[in-house]
């Protein structure tokens, strides 16, 4: 498969539970160290600061011979004051991927940009959607034209952004990150998770956005644990707790059928590992034994 010679592999503080940056029970050398064990090449930032910024970032990133792939940006693309406010966080962003030096252009770090989470989807989310929490038609040209704002700021920086469609959030589904497609010229990262549980179809998907895929998370997901949880009334918290998101292999993703997707549309850049564990109650011992086996399984599949 002529995918291997044009992607990089690489890992994410989230498949540990890390979503603040100043979360150091797992601390970032230590992650990176056990990275670089494994075979990973790159990792993604996870929350900003929690790897560093600026000489610090630099150093570590060196020292473990790791690529940035680049990392989350929520933004508040629905409310005026919010997206302008939240700009700065945008741009401290991009002072630390910038601040990392790039081997190759291909392999340059991603602002993955992306909404905070809806309280309405994110205690009911995926399938069957409720769509009485979804963005009204009237709301998706401005909505839109903030995301375009947002990408062209990337830009500015030398960096090209992806959308990243999300469980709980105002681009959710299929449609919906069809829709944002439509109205703006931003990339999309390819979750094949994410989309999985909202009723999407990765493979078809892989396909059908050619030339519009910008970066793949790879994410497995169990679709009987998503509707046991949401049976019994839980969210993407308790989904996540219980496992949802399970070890590449494990789950309904069909994977095979996405590499072949995205081998035959020449996807090159980076594919991102992610199995997300809860912030509380996570056995850091059995993450990092996931990820060994994550990777592991990934080099097989690609064979």
């Amino acid at each position: 498969m002529q995918l291997t010679g044009r992607t990089r592999v690489a890992g994410a503080p989230v498949n540990h539970g890390i979503y603040q940056p100043d979360d150091r029970e797992l601390g970032p050398d230590d992650l990176l160290g056990a990275l670089a064990r494994d075979g990973y090449e790159g990792i993604d930032s996870g929350p900003i600061g929690y790897l560093g910024t600026g000489e610090e970032l630099t150093h570590r990133m060196r020292t473990a011979g790791l690529g940035l792939a680049g990392g989350w940006v929520d933004l508040r693309y629905g409310d005026p004051d919010g997206f302008a406010a939240d700009l700065a966080q945008l741009d401290a962003a991009l002072d630390a991927f910038t601040a990392v030096p790039v081997d190759d252009p291909r392999f340059a770090p991603r602002p993955t940009l992306a909404c905070p989470g809806n309280p309405a989807r994110m205690a009911r989310p995926g399938i069957p959607t409720d769509l009485t929490s979804a963005l009204p038609a009237s709301a998706w040209p401005d909505f839109a034209a903030r995301v375009q704002q947002a990408a062209d700021r990337c830009r500015d920086r030398g960096l090209e952004p992806v959308f990243h469609y999300h469980l709980g959030t105002d681009v959710e589904t299929e449609a919906e990150a069809d829709r944002l497609l439509e109205l703006t010229d931003i990339a999309v990262c390819l979750d094949t998770g994410h989309l999985l549980l909202a009723g999407g179809d990765p493979v078809a998907a892989a396909r059908r956005w050619a030339g519009r895929i910008g970066q793949v998370h790879l994410k497995d997901a169990d679709l009987a644990i998503h509707e046991r949880v949401r049976a019994a009334g839980g969210g993407l918290a308790d989904m996540v707790a219980a496992g949802g998101f399970c070890p590449l292999g494990a789950g309904d993703v069909d994977f095979a059928g996405v590499f072949a997707g995205l081998d035959a549309i020449g996807y090159t850049g980076w594919l991102v590992i992610e199995q997300d564990a809860p912030a509380q109650g996570r056995d850091l011992g059995r993450t990092v034994a996931d990820q060994s086996a994550n990777r592991r399984w990934l080099e097989a599949a690609l064979r």
